[in-house]
């Protein structure tokens, strides 16, 4: 696993050094009332997207963040969970966890409400993270999981699975691919410790995560991310990478399979004022409904033509069936 001692080392220099350029973001900061983000997080953020999304976090959710960075995002769950430790951050390279509490106390001077102590740091390894069992409301984790090769990956979505309360929410924003990548690509130790060789195409990515037990996936957002091109990197062809923003609920699997939103809805436009499946699905007439990929094929086979059903947009904001 020598491939991760070089990540600590990258993560490393970027936490004595901050690189601006070391991971580029596809989302504007959020702007939120009496919210600051000091510049010094903002020049850390070494993700590919967010995984703050307001609707995860009502009612003061205890929430698990793995890879610290530079803290922002950090700082911005604590927003939602204003308590001692309510935010845990979990990072393995100590250099990266002295920076956010430096951090941290800069936040501290711009942002009134906000205290240190909201944000408990811990040094742990996302293979085995120093979190109790069924603990934890919202964990998150952005652009960390794509490092991984398979038997890490897979520890590392057990290991969150394990910490989350029934129902808790698993939100990550990472890198996708659907080009196959060449040797020397997969196997550049310091282009996968940027995330940009161990990408997974969205398929393989959703059932890493349904084969850990979780019964329902959101596919929120997919956004052009980087391009590796022969110049720059040792390939032939042009590989073209996404950013891809899930939320995985641990809810109980069901019996016919898991719940997969990838965005798709369905469109009643027939004689009557809605049409009911039977099935717990009642679409009212010209009202779309988002529903899951098991629905959409369930509503399809019926034959019927007055159903639409679009084509999977990979935009999911909730609602909808199951």
């Amino acid at each position: 696993m020598s491939y991760l001692n070089t990540t600590k080392d990258v993560y490393k220099e970027a936490a004595l050094t901050p690189d601006v350029g070391l991971c580029c973001t596809t989302n504007p900061i959020w702007e939120l009332p009496g919210l600051k983000i000091p510049k010094i997080m903002q020049e850390m953020n070494y993700g590919c997207g967010s995984t703050v999304h307001p609707r995860d976090l009502t009612n003061s959710p205890k929430i698990l963040y793995v890879g610290v960075g530079g803290g922002m995002e950090l700082l911005q769950f604590a927003y939602f969970s204003r308590q001692k430790n309510g935010v845990i951050g979990v990072d393995v390279v100590d250099e990266m966890l002295d920076a956010s509490r430096k951090n941290f106390k800069e936040a501290e001077a711009q942002n009134p409400w906000f205290k240190s102590e909201f944000v408990d740091l811990k040094k742990g390894d996302a293979l085995n993270l120093p979190v109790e069992d069924n603990s934890i409301d919202v964990a998150a984790q952005n652009c960390l999981f794509n490092i991984f090769k398979a038997e890490e990956l897979k520890k590392a979505i057990d290991e969150m699975y394990r910490v989350l309360k029934l129902h808790g929410r698993l939100v990550m924003s990472d890198p996708t691919c659907e080009q196959p990548m060449n040797d020397t690509l997969r196997n550049d130790e310091r282009l996968r410790a940027l995330c940009l060789s161990g990408s997974l195409p969205i398929a393989e990515y959703v059932k890493a995560l349904t084969d850990a037990g979780f019964g329902t996936i959101e596919i929120r957002a997919r956004k052009p991310y980087r391009i590796l091109d022969p110049k720059h990197y040792p390939t032939d062809e042009l590989i073209y990478i996404e950013s891809i923003e899930v939320a995985a609920i641990k809810d109980p699997m069901p019996t016919d399979g898991p719940c997969i939103f990838t965005g798709k809805a369905a469109i009643y436009y027939g004689e009557d004022d809605y049409f009911d499946d039977k099935a717990g699905h009642v679409l009212l007439k010209n009202q779309p409904l988002a529903i899951c990929d098991k629905t959409a094929g369930a509503l399809a086979s019926l034959g019927r033509d007055d159903i639409f059903i679009s084509e999977s947009t990979f935009h999911y904001d909730g609602g909808g069936c199951c």
